[in-house]
């Protein structure tokens, strides 16, 4: 009896093993996006949301850090950002050539190598635009 009770704990415990091997603990708006930040729909945040964005997926190894970032423009701050004319144009994405090279609409599609960034993260940004791009 002590045998099959080993062998029953032993299969549920390899049943278990295996179960827990094989979840994935992703969430599943990142699609392969540079980045795990999850944007809310509204109230965007741009140090809680934008920045950390910014952080993961563009201000590194010389794209858009502190360095010479790529067209100049430095995605390190609110203030390094909307210090640009036009990179951000508060309450109107379809003119912030942020949104647009994010979307890859009518230029290359930004972060150029690598995954773009998914569609949460895309409609976050707009959001935080429509909303005034404040530094909140």
């Amino acid at each position: 009896m002590r045998t099959l009770a080993r062998h029953v704990t032993l299969v549920t415990s390899l049943v278990l093993m295996l179960v827990f091997l094989s979840c994935k603990d992703e969430n599943p708006l990142d699609m392969g996006s540079p980045s795990n930040v999850v944007f809310p729909t509204s109230n965007v945040s741009y140090s809680q949301h934008v920045q950390v964005l910014f952080n993961q997926a563009c201000a590194f190894a010389g794209c858009h850090d502190d360095g010479v970032p790529q067209g100049r423009v430095k995605l390190i701050s609110w203030g390094n950002l909307t210090n640009f004319p036009g990179v951000v144009v508060p309450g109107q994405p379809e003119l912030s050539t942020l949104v647009i090279s994010i979307e890859g609409t009518s230029v290359q599609r930004m972060p150029p190598n690598g995954n773009p960034l998914n569609q949460n993260q895309i409609n976050g940004i707009r959001t935080w635009i429509v909303e005034g791009a404040m530094n909140n």
